[in-house]
């Protein structure tokens, strides 16, 4: 079990949030400038925070580009590694906007826990081939002893199927750690589109994690979240 650290936060700020899965719509500026207000607001009520990116569109256009280079099935592997510099990218690009506050250098080695962390913001990019970011926020949470990862999506909750596909997909308010292994499987592939990582949702039960599943473009919302209101999302614990 976790044990709270008060006014710190692992935000997994999923890349489809603040970089669409579209050429045309590519990064979305007003989002980052929004995010920027919004944390720094944040900062000054004393809270702190990991944030750990996405790779949204970027991984998602390298890795067409490599199989259409190629004309076939690209390794697994590879495909993970274009996924994890895309997120690592997108992880300098936060780690810019909040130079002044943010520990400079990205977190990207989790095996690797660096204790001197002590500024208001930490950015953090994916690690190595096998799991999203979802299990790099998992692992921030277990080693900066925070109990709680909000999963931030271009969705209001986790849903039994997905929403995007299927027009009938339900949301799910709360549930369980068994619950959410049985919905998303037990492997991960490469782009592979789950309310929660399956290595990352193993990993959360055996810490003792609560998770919660919020859309990343409502920040009122998001700030209920942090002052520990009502607000509108998935609480998986």
């Amino acid at each position: 079990m976790i044990v709270k650290k008060p006014n710190t936060f692992v935000l997994d700020l999923g890349g489809s949030v603040f970089a669409p899965n579209s050429r045309a719509k590519g990064i979305d500026i007003a989002y980052l400038k929004q995010f920027e207000k919004f944390i720094r607001k944040q900062v000054a009520l004393k809270r702190r925070f990991f944030i750990v990116t996405g790779g949204g569109y970027v991984a998602r256009e390298y890795r067409d580009a490599a199989a259409a280079a190629v004309g076939g099935k690209i390794a697994d592997e590879d495909l993970d590694w274009l996924g994890v510099h895309a997120t690592r990218l997108n992880a300098h690009l936060f780690r810019t906007i909040f130079r002044d506050i943010a520990y400079p250098w990205i977190l990207k080695h989790y095996d690797l826990v660096d204790k001197k962390v002590t500024t208001p913001v930490v950015v953090c990019g994916g690690w190595k081939p096998g799991w999203s970011t979802d299990y790099c926020s998992v692992l921030v949470a277990a080693d900066y002893h925070i109990d709680t990862v909000i999963s931030l999506t271009n969705v209001d909750y986790a849903y039994d199927k997905d929403p995007n596909k299927y027009k009938g997909a339900k949301p799910i308010k709360t549930m369980g750690w068994d619950e959410m292994i049985k919905l998303v499987g037990k492997k991960w592939r490469p782009g592979m589109n789950t309310p929660f990582d399956p290595v990352a949702s193993r990993e959360a039960k055996k810490f003792g994690l609560k998770v919660v599943i919020a859309n990343g473009r409502k920040f009122a919302n998001l700030e209920r979240i942090l002052d520990g209101k009502t607000f509108t999302g998935t609480v998986i614990e």
